[in-house]
């Protein structure tokens, strides 16, 4: 029978059918195939022991993505998260998710957090770094600000949390989502930096339609199975540029006559996005030299 990959723990798989919630493990030919199950894989099951609902997963349905650090598959949104303060935002780190999120053909979604900590102006100014190029939602999960606005958003999808550590994934996922009852870790006074505090893959349905991933260790993304050339694609407001460089191949780095630099002198590119993409490519040329 066919079935849903909600949790993954040490080998084991969970796995949501029609007989009710099934205990498996993978036919060895995944391992030697070097093939991960993941967490959102639809698969195909034999019952094996039905009093001790155990099971055998044979097949691994075709998938729409796939991620393997964490091991999730068939995602819709990614909700990239970061805080507007504790801990202040870290621009190339948010960028690697929204890359990969396009990379994968997955619909990435900007959640700020934590809009109670800063002011109005503030909250506008990092706003405008993704405004024209990606939806934005400002949130608090103390004061429930911009919760309806997340869930309109991924009404009937699959979607991941995403971030860096100590932005409230697990304070947004225990309010989306109250039975998960995630354990919330506070930021490090000293290092200003998130304790880890989830162990394990899980999808969870969420009431108002659609389901929602605990993602641990979703708190970094490298981009470095790409060419530099590459990058540029990745970013939105570049991409609506595209011919108007002096040269076709114009990286938007040193070029003369470079349309997306015009762009970010004259403010219609956001100055902060830009240097995340400087940054960004500089890593990328620094890892293909190696």
């Amino acid at each position: 029978m066919e079935g849903l990959i909600i949790k993954g723990i040490g080998g084991f798989y969970y796995v949501k059918t029609e007989e009710g919630l099934i205990e498996a493990k993978g036919r060895g030919i995944f391992k030697k195939d070097g093939t991960t199950l993941c967490v959102g894989d639809l698969v195909e099951v034999d019952i094996i022991s039905p009093e001790d609902k155990k099971g055998v997963i044979n097949r691994i349905m075709p998938r729409k993505n796939c991620f393997i650090r964490p091991p999730i598959a068939n995602i819709d949104v990614f909700a990239v998260v970061f805080a507007a303060k504790a801990p202040a935002p870290n621009f190339p780190v948010i960028d690697r998710f929204l890359v990969n999120a396009e990379r994968h053909n997955v619909d990435p979604v900007i959640c700020i957090n934590k809009m109670d900590l800063v002011s109005s102006k503030e909250l506008e100014e990092l706003k405008a770094v993704y405004d024209g190029a990606y939806k934005v939602i400002q949130m608090s999960t103390k004061t429930r600000e911009g919760v309806e606005d997340l869930l309109t958003l991924i009404k009937d999808k699959k979607t991941a949390l995403a971030g860096p550590s100590g932005v409230g994934k697990s304070s947004i996922l225990n309010m989306l989502h109250p039975e998960a009852n995630m354990e919330t870790g506070d930021v490090s006074r000293k290092t200003m930096r998130g304790k880890h505090t989830t162990r394990h893959v899980e999808i969870f349905e969420i009431e108002q339609g659609g389901m929602i991933f605990d993602t641990p260790g979703f708190t970094s993304f490298e981009i470095g199975d790409m060419e530099p050339s590459e990058l540029k694609h990745f970013y939105p407001e570049f991409e609506r540029l595209d011919g108007r460089c002096r040269y076709d191949d114009c990286n938007h780095l040193k070029e003369p006559d470079c349309a997306v630099k015009a762009a970010v002198k004259s403010g219609k590119i956001n100055h902060r996005r830009y240097q995340s993409y400087v940054y960004n490519m500089e890593e990328l040329k620094s890892r293909s030299r190696y």
